[in-house]
């Protein structure tokens, strides 16, 4: 079954280590795999192809396939790469909204919680002493404690931080594709979930 959209459908992508780093469309998967940067992983029994052999497969009928110039090529759900051994990790976008999700909508001096309006973005190393927009230096303040702390450093106002402010963890990109996922990522995406480090 050739369809226009097979291009455009999900291959899950695996670094060498066998762990999962990012989701390519099918057509960005057959062109790693001819150009020999990739192979592709049989889910069920994790045989693995390159470019000739996967095309010289039989395509099962009502199996989706792309059409080659002298020959069908079945489409590929799951590659892993040769030479690719990092954990992608997609960064998270600074902005307000995503640091007010980091830190709950909390002051991170006194923890009272609240809306939006009566919250305020504060910079640890304030604008004036070189402080820099960013995940490491801006946390959520409530209007009282950063009226408090002003334009000091929390040394300087007598103040503490209740943690210390981080970029978030983001998604993984085989987690933001889920509403595209296919059955045959399940055994490769919990492995990813159990064995990821956690941060203390």
């Amino acid at each position: 079954m050739m369809r226009e959209t097979c291009l455009a459908d999900p291959t899950l992508v695996l670094n060498k280590n066998w762990l999962p780093i990012q989701v390519c469309s099918v057509r960005r998967a057959v062109t790693m795999l001819f150009k020999g940067l990739a192979r592709v992983v049989e889910p069920e029994d994790y045989s693995l192809y390159d470019f000739e052999s996967w095309s010289d497969l039989v395509i099962s009928n009502g199996e989706p396939y792309l059409q080659g110039v002298s020959r069908r090529i079945r489409i590929p759900e799951v590659i892993v790469l040769h030479g690719c051994d990092r954990f992608h990790r997609p960064q998270v976008v600074f902005t307000r909204r995503n640091l007010f999700r980091r830190d709950g909508n909390s002051c991170q001096y006194c923890g009272c919680q609240s809306s939006t309006e009566n919250l305020s973005i504060d910079h640890v190393v304030p604008r004036c002493a070189g402080g820099v927009s960013s995940w490491s230096n801006c946390v959520v303040a409530c209007l009282s404690c950063n009226a408090r702390k002003g334009g000091r450093s929390t040394r300087e106002a007598g103040m503490r931080l209740l943690r210390e402010p981080v970029e978030p963890p983001s998604q993984s990109a085989f987690t933001l594709h889920v509403t595209r996922r296919k059955a045959s990522w399940d055994h490769f995406v919990s492995e990813a979930y159990w064995n990821t480090e956690l941060k203390p």
